[in-house]
């Protein structure tokens, strides 16, 4: 296996470090060793001062148990345009093999509540009559697109 990240375009990587920490039960992660805060590690290598803005400039959010990915917002000037061609999928209910629908479908909409109170979005349900699947689509507060399964 090789090591990877995970990078997701954005406007404001310090909105997006305080929803996705907390969607996922990530932390923001820690500026490198030596320095306090992300912007005083940029300012060291020389990005310059009016490119880092006010904050802190953390970016980036990893798995506190260290099994995940780590997850950079990378600023752009664009905004989305149009459907992800990659989403998340938040896995809260459990394997079908061992976790009846109507349980995976609690544990489904009791997260969806949390991420809406976080700041996500309804975009719509994933249930069809007879079929052994629940989900819900919701939108990041920029409007990427993640699934609650």
């Amino acid at each position: 296996m090789v090591a990877f990240q995970l990078t997701i375009d954005c406007a404001d990587p310090a909105a997006q470090v305080r929803f996705w920490a907390a969607a996922l039960r990530y932390k923001p992660e820690d500026a490198p060793a030596g320095f306090p805060t992300w912007r005083e590690y940029w300012l060291s290598i020389g990005v310059p001062e009016e490119e880092l803005g006010d904050s802190d400039c953390c970016d980036s959010i990893v798995d506190p148990e260290g099994a995940g990915p780590r997850i950079w917002f990378q600023q752009v000037p664009e905004g989305k345009s149009g459907k992800n061609r990659l989403h998340l999928d938040v896995k809260v209910g459990g394997r079908r093999e061992d976790v009846p629908l109507a349980t995976r479908k609690e544990r489904v909409d009791a997260e969806v509540e949390r991420l809406l109170a976080a700041g996500a979005s309804r975009l719509r349900l994933l249930s069809t009559p007879g079929m052994d699947h629940y989900g819900v689509v919701l939108r990041d507060p920029e409007g990427n697109e993640f699934c609650v399964v």
